[in-house]
């Protein structure tokens, strides 16, 4: 007999085709109705609320009340780090669901990841905290140093406390770049910030991150150091 987590049924769950464009239609942190995601996926309300169902039972979507309004949102960070990678892997071997289209280039340069900053300036940011000694390895992890507490006061964010045994920092494997990006509760204080300041906006209904011209020089000023 096999011991230990039965990866195949989540696999099983993320893996049809109307739950999986839900799941992803919730990377980018937002919550949504039962109604939205039905319009996701291309289902109808009924089909919908059984797929939701499953999802909800093995914790993949969890839900949120607001008032009479209920909200479905991802599981958690974990949820959506393994989103991420599978999205990754799907570009790396030309499985792309629809063809390239104006969006794209925009979700390649900067995107909402679940709560944190992705895409090509997600990874230059992690890249260059990573040189200057921002960031370092430790064990199956990241930290911030001495000098990562510096560099964030640089950008006036606030430095979230921790949370029990999560860790204030990590790597994300960006889809995209197939390199890694900052996730975390300090990623999630760094784009928060980056809005803001003003730098930088999220494009309504999308995942894109959008910098403004002054706000992208400041943003690289901040990154040489």
């Amino acid at each position: 007999m096999k011991l230990g987590p039965d990866i195949a049924a989540v696999a099983a769950l993320i893996g049809d085709p109307a739950r999986a464009n839900m799941l992803v239609a919730l990377l980018g942190g937002q919550a949504l109705t039962a109604g939205e995601l039905a319009r996701e996926a291309g289902i109808t309300a009924q089909t919908a609320s059984h797929h939701i169902g499953k999802l909800e039972a093995a914790g993949l979507l969890v839900p949120r009340r607001q008032g009479r309004n209920r909200y479905l949102a991802l599981g958690g960070p974990e949820v959506a780090a393994v989103l991420e990678a599978l999205l990754g892997i799907a570009e790396a071997k030309g499985q792309m669901r629809t063809r390239l289209g104006p969006k794209e280039p925009a979700l390649r340069t900067a995107r909402v990841c679940y709560d944190h900053l992705a895409g090509d300036l997600g990874v230059r940011m992690y890249d260059a905290l990573a040189q200057q000694g921002a960031l370092r390895v430790a064990g199956q992890g990241l930290e911030l140093s001495p000098k990562g507490v510096a560099r964030m006061a640089d950008l006036g964010v606030a430095i979230p406390e921790p949370k029990g045994s999560k860790p204030l920092c990590r790597p994300c494997l960006d889809w995209s770049e197939r390199r890694s990006h900052l996730a975390g509760p300090l990623g999630r204080a760094v784009l928060a910030r980056l809005f803001e300041l003003g730098w930088a906006e999220r494009e309504a209904g999308t995942r894109v991150v959008r910098f403004k011209p002054a706000g992208m020089r400041q943003f690289e000023g901040w990154l040489a150091g």
